[in-house]
């Protein structure tokens, strides 16, 4: 499962209508707008169905929202025996709350996890991180290398909904802001969806 947030996404209405496409003119859209604030959104991948599931929303990104996201998607098929879960290198993936979550889980005492910052598994962002890669744990966490969070596929799908969506939207609300995106993942899932294949394969062109 690839997990990523997208944050800031704002609910722009146009002031005026947008001027329909004519002979010779392309469709003209106003630049004036009204903002109505904005979303902050997780979304699930599904890497062998390119299915989007389990989406969250709110108006804050905090370790608190990303572990609720979490416990959120776990708990949609509470009968899976193993979670695989890709996300870049983000403090919030990487937290004490998620560690101290895991370590439930596991059944693993939260007094032996340590202090944050200074002993234990919540030493640092390291071994937190070392931690979560547990494979012997249920949720398994797998981080993209650092300044490669672009090989994490959720990142090709959030791209999808920005140019479909988003980039050309109108939005007259904070919760018309969410239905469309709602709606739209709805669509996708119905009509669109399908395994993301990777095309680069690392090798270096011959010229």
């Amino acid at each position: 499962m690839s997990t990523d947030e997208l944050t800031g996404v704002q609910a722009l209405e146009r002031k005026h209508p947008d001027l329909p496409m004519q002979p010779g003119h392309v469709l003209r859209r106003e630049f004036e707008y009204i903002r109505h604030g904005t979303l902050s959104w997780f979304i699930n991948l599904d890497g062998a169905t390119g299915r989007v599931i389990v989406p969250s929303w709110g108006s804050t990104r905090t370790e608190a929202d990303a572990l609720a996201h979490i416990e959120q998607l776990i708990a949609s098929n509470p009968h899976a025996l193993k979670w695989h879960l890709i996300m870049d290198n983000l403090n919030i993936h990487q937290s004490e709350a998620l560690v101290r979550w895991i370590a439930r889980m596991e059944g693993i005492a939260e007094e032996t996890v340590g202090i944050k910052g200074k002993s234990g598994i919540l030493l640092s962002m390291q071994t937190r991180a070392a931690f979560l890669h547990d494979p012997t744990h249920k949720v398994v966490f797998y981080y993209t290398p650092k300044h490669a969070s672009w090989m994490n596929q959720v990142e090709i799908w959030l791209s999808i909904l920005v140019r479909k969506l988003l980039k050309r939207g109108n939005f007259f609300s904070l919760d018309d802001l969410r239905d469309q995106i709602l709606a739209f993942i709805a669509y996708y899932n119905a009509t669109m969806v399908k395994p993301i294949k990777w095309t680069y394969t690392g090798l270096k062109a011959v010229v």
